[in-house]
């Protein structure tokens, strides 16, 4: 009786050992389908793929051809009388800039671009870079003159603007449509000058120059249209 028992517990520490050799060896390298648990705070992006129809296509929409993301300008639904129906577009390739016209058969599938937005604030230029941060993480996103283009006569240092991000690159930045800038420039506004009056050309402290009604002056801060680069209003 004795003599079994003792092998009961030899068995039972053999079985208890090798399970906790397993449990250690055991790990998502050599069991595939087990997944690392993720934590509460990470925030996982995955790649978005779309479809959409040719039909679908309108002004402001993300496709992507060839490899690359392109932004459409125009288009135009053509129905012949002869032959298949098409859609006519004029596209800008977000990387390079290029314009290109492109036709789609009606109702054929396009890959929507994965272009998402993401607010960050310009924080300073360095050289010929410009810089913008995310306030939250404080990543550094830069973007070169050729990126910006001649938006950089609206950009003001703690403006907050959207850059456009394509697998995990910036390819575009969003400039706010209202902005507000101070005349440092202009000829001295006369007696009597009204806002019916004419208008005068005004130099900003980004360096744009805008024409702005008589009546405003030196230290002047106003409203501008960074689309078309118009004078809106007085701040």
């Amino acid at each position: 009786m004795v003599a079994g028992t003792a092998t009961f517990k030899l068995n039972l520490f053999t079985y208890s050992s090798s399970m906790s050799s397993f449990t250690a060896s055991s790990s998502a390298s050599s069991f595939p389908f087990l997944l690392p648990m993720q934590t509460p705070s990470s925030k996982p992006r995955f790649l978005k793929i779309y479809a959409l129809s040719s039909n679908d296509i309108k002004v402001g929409t993300n496709v992507e051809v060839d490899g690359s993301p392109w932004r459409v300008l125009e288009f135009l639904h053509v129905k012949p009388g002869k032959g298949a129906a098409f859609v006519r577009t004029k596209l800008k390739n977000y990387i390079t800039g290029n314009t290109v016209e492109k036709t789609f058969r009606a109702g054929s599938s396009i890959d929507e671009a994965d272009v998402f937005k993401e607010t960050k604030q310009f924080t300073y230029k360095d050289g010929a870079q410009f810089v913008f941060m995310d306030l939250n993480t404080y990543e550094e996103f830069r973007l070169g003159e050729k990126e910006i283009g001649d938006r950089t006569k609206w950009l003001k240092e703690g403006m907050d603007c959207n850059l456009l991000l394509w697998n995990g690159k910036v390819i575009d930045v969003e400039l706010p449509i209202t902005v507000k800038l101070t005349v440092i420039d202009v000829d001295p506004g006369l007696k009597g000058d009204t806002a019916q009056g004419g208008t005068k050309p005004a130099t900003l402290d980004t360096g744009a120059i805008v024409n702005v009604p008589l009546f405003v002056n030196v230290g002047d801060e106003i409203l501008v249209d960074s689309r078309t680069g118009q004078y809106m209003s007085r701040a």
